[in-house]
């Protein structure tokens, strides 16, 4: 009965932080939308800089 009381350490060891899911899902994303819409947003782009230089 005294094990049921004691509280239970945690291990760690495995665990994935949560700041590396986060880097690796938001690198997919962007890759995934790079890959969808490269070409557009490449246009999107040197026009959006194109307007600002003049």
């Amino acid at each position: 009965m005294r094990h049921l009381l004691r509280p239970r350490r945690r291990d760690e060891r495995g665990d994935v932080p949560g700041w590396v899911l986060i880097t690796v899902m938001t690198a997919g994303l962007v890759a995934g939308l790079w890959a969808i819409a490269g070409s557009q947003l490449g246009a999107m782009l040197r026009e959006a800089l194109s307007s600002v230089s003049g």
